[in-house]
C-alpha cells in the first residue's frame, strides 16, 4: 500500500559527496518514521539513518558526522546526504517508511539504489 522509490545512487570516488532520495506514495496509510539502511556485498542489511515524522534524526556509528538525513512532509520524501565517502560505504541503499492507521503499522522497503565508492 506504500510505495518508496529511491533514486541518486552511482559512482564516486573515496572523499566525495552523493545525495539519496525516496519518494513516497501511499493510498490511505500514514507515514510515520522514514529511514535509510543499506547491504554491502556479501553482508546482511544494517541500520544507515532513521528519522520521525517530526524531523528527529538517529544515525549509526560509522556514519554519524558524514551522513546527514532529512525529510520533506509536503513531498512524502526522505533524503540522505553524504560526505566524505569510503569505500566501505559501497552498498545497495534501501528507503523504509513505517506506516499504518493507528499505533499498529507495517515497515515498508524500496527496491535500492546501489551507491559505490572507488577510485
Amino acid at each position: 500500500q506504500v510505495q518508496l522509490v529511491e533514486s541518486g545512487g552511482g559512482l564516486v570516488q573515496p572523499g566525495g559527496s552523493l545525495g539519496l532520495s525516496c519518494a513516497a506514495s501511499s493510498s490511505f496509510l500514514s507515514i510515520y518514521d522514514m529511514g535509510w539502511y543499506r547491504q554491502p556485498p556479501g553482508k546482511q542489511r544494517e541500520l544507515v539513518a532513521v528519522i520521525t515524522s517530526s524531523g528527529s534524526p538517529n544515525y549509526a556509528d560509522s556514519v554519524k558526522g558524514r551522513f546527514t538525513i532529512s525529510r520533506d512532509n509536503a513531498k512524502n520524501t526522505v533524503y540522505l546526504q553524504m560526505n566524505s565517502l569510503k569505500p566501505e560505504d559501497t552498498a545497495v541503499y534501501v528507503c523504509n517508511a513505517r506506516a499504518g492507521i493507528s499505533e499498529a503499522s507495517l515497515v515498508f522497503w524500496g527496491h535500492g539504489t546501489q551507491v559505490t565508492v572507488s577510485s
